[in-house]
């Protein structure tokens, strides 16, 4: 349980530093309180969709050398927006390229802010 919080507090993180650095991503509402909800739209979303999404372009993703999974996160990252917007705490996506970036600043945070905090962790149990 207390992963689930860590990895929800990352990704509400990495969305508003996505919200905030990308032009032509326009929030609806930064409340911290709205960003945990799309934080948590954005984690429900890459648990059950992402897969599938993987899953079914396998074949384009290997052409691809990997580069289709970033038109993945595009995709997520616009519908957890959509998604959002529907309980007034999502954001609207200018073009593709804002959704593009969106995705991908999203997910360097999200990696960043996790192997951060697992040299933290590693760190704590060792002493």
């Amino acid at each position: 349980m207390n992963r689930f919080f860590i990895r929800w507090v990352i990704n509400a993180i990495a969305l508003y530093v996505a919200i905030n650095v990308v032009p032509g991503i326009h929030a609806q509402n930064t409340q911290w309180m709205a960003i945990f909800g799309l934080a948590l739209i954005f984690g429900l979303l890459n648990a059950l969709l992402r897969p599938l999404l993987k899953l079914l372009t396998c074949p384009l993703i290997f052409l691809t050398l990997g580069f289709f999974t970033l038109l993945i996160n595009t995709l997520l990252f616009f519908l957890v927006g959509q998604i959002g917007t529907n309980f007034g705490i999502g954001f609207e996506v200018a073009n593709f390229w804002s959704a593009f970036w969106g995705g991908v600043i999203t997910s360097l945070v999200s990696i960043a802010l996790s192997l951060v905090l697992r040299e933290d962790r590693k760190k704590h149990k060792t002493h």
